[in-house]
Order: structure tokens, then C-alpha cells, then sequence
């Protein structure tokens, strides 16, 4: 692949047709568990791991496995990778596991990984489709970093809490007071909350892409210049 075909898949992947912003897929654990910054974080790399690892298989095994019985073929791997990760991060991460609970082993449902196994990964080669994995997971992972990010500093004035689920306590210098004195704003921290910011998160991104489209068809006109009189 070009190298302008990785930029597309890069720009994909992290603007155009992002998991969370664009294509609203992946709601479950974007809604439920981005409380905190380090939550969402954590939740996003375990994704991100998932989404890489899966399109890598997929791809690798995509001209030996019938059309037929592909898709319980690429559920199998998907749920093969997320055992893993589930495994290591009891391993090594086991209080950041605990409270993303549930939302470890759903990770198998999340369309999104189905979704990019089926049209990209079994079409195309190993590297695009490690590519592939990597930016639209690192797209989502942003979606829940900033979603959380918002909800905990709405919510308790925070950011950075409880960094130590996945840095240790060497990084307990990250956690920051935002707002001081703040007695903080349950909704933000319901899931309520997580519908309203992710529908500001939305709204933000649909404005800039107007404002570049602006942009893009004023220096287009320039460009071609004055029209002449018919």
C-alpha cells in the first residue's frame, strides 16, 4: 500500500470515520465506563490491543478460511484476543480491572471489531490491517479519553484520578484539582451525563468539519477565480 493509502487509513480511522464520533458504535462501554480520564484510558488500550490483534489474525488467515464460516471464524479469534488481554490485565492491572468489570469480556460484542475485521481486514494485507486496527482503536481510545476527561472534570473538578491503576503510585503527581472547592456535579458522573457530553463531543467535531469545508471550498473558489459573464 501507498503511502497515501496509510494516510487515508490514519485519517480515517482517527477523524473521518471515527468509531465513537462518526460511525456511534461501541456505545456500551464508551457510555458506562468513561467516568474518569484513567478509566477511559484503560478501556480504549484494551480495545485498541483487540482491534490490532484481530485484524492482524483476520488478515493473515484470510485465503484459507471459506466465506461461508468466516464470520464465526473472526468471532472466535476476536473472543481468543479478549481472554487474553482480560487475562494479562487481571495479571498486572487488577484493580483498573475490577472496575471496568463486565465491560472487559463485552469487548467480544463491540461491532466495531466485527465491523473491521469483515471490510477491511479480510480483504486486505496483514499491513494495512495492523494499521487499520491500530487507528481506528487509537480513535476510539481518544473518544473515551476525552469523554472521560470531560465527565470527571464536570463532575468532580478532577483529572487524572486514581492514576495509579495503571502508572502506579509514581504517577499520583498526574492527578490534578481543576476546579478548587468544587462540590462537584452528580449528572456528569451518571450515565445521563455520558449521553450529554458525547453529544457535545459530536457536535464540536460536526462544527469543525463545517468550518474546513468553509475553508476548503473558499480556497477552491480562489483558486478558480472569478467566473466569466455568460
Amino acid at each position: 500500500m501507498s503511502d497515501s493509502g496509510y494516510r487515508q487509513i490514519i485519517a480515517d480511522g482517527m477523524w473521518n470515520n471515527n468509531v465513537a464520533f462518526v460511525q456511534i458504535l461501541g456505545m456500551c462501554p464508551l457510555l458506562a465506563v468513561s467516568t474518569t480520564l484513567v478509566n477511559g484510558l484503560g478501556m480504549g488500550l484494551a480495545t485498541m490491543a483487540t482491534l490490532v490483534a484481530s485484524n492482524g489474525l483476520v488478515s493473515m488467515i484470510r485465503q484459507v478460511v471459506r466465506p461461508e464460516i468466516r464470520i464465526p471464524v473472526f468471532v472466535v479469534i476476536i473472543a481468543s484476543v479478549v481472554t487474553v488481554i482480560e487475562l494479562v490485565m487481571n495479571a498486572y492491572f487488577h484493580q483498573l480491572y475490577k472496575i471496568l468489570g463486565i465491560f472487559i469480556p463485552l469487548i467480544v460484542t463491540n461491532c466495531s471489531i466485527l465491523g473491521r475485521a469483515e471490510a477491511f481486514a479480510s480483504k486486505n494485507a496483514i499491513g494495512p490491517s495492523l494499521a487499520d486496527g491500530l487507528f481506528m482503536g487509537l480513535g476510539f481510545t481518544v473518544a473515551l479519553v476525552l469523554l472521560g476527561g470531560l465527565r470527571e472534570v464536570v463532575g468532580h473538578g478532577t483529572l487524572f484520578t486514581q492514576v495509579y491503576l495503571m502508572f502506579g503510585h509514581g504517577a499520583d503527581f498526574l492527578t490534578t484539582q481543576v476546579i478548587p472547592h468544587y462540590r462537584g456535579f452528580l449528572l456528569a458522573a451518571l450515565p445521563p451525563g455520558a449521553f450529554l457530553g458525547l453529544g457535545l463531543l459530536i457536535a464540536l467535531k460536526n462544527v469543525i468539519d463545517q468550518r474546513l469545508a468553509q475553508r476548503a471550498a473558499a480556497r477552491e473558489a480562489q483558486v478558480a477565480g472569478p467566473q466569466p459573464a455568460a
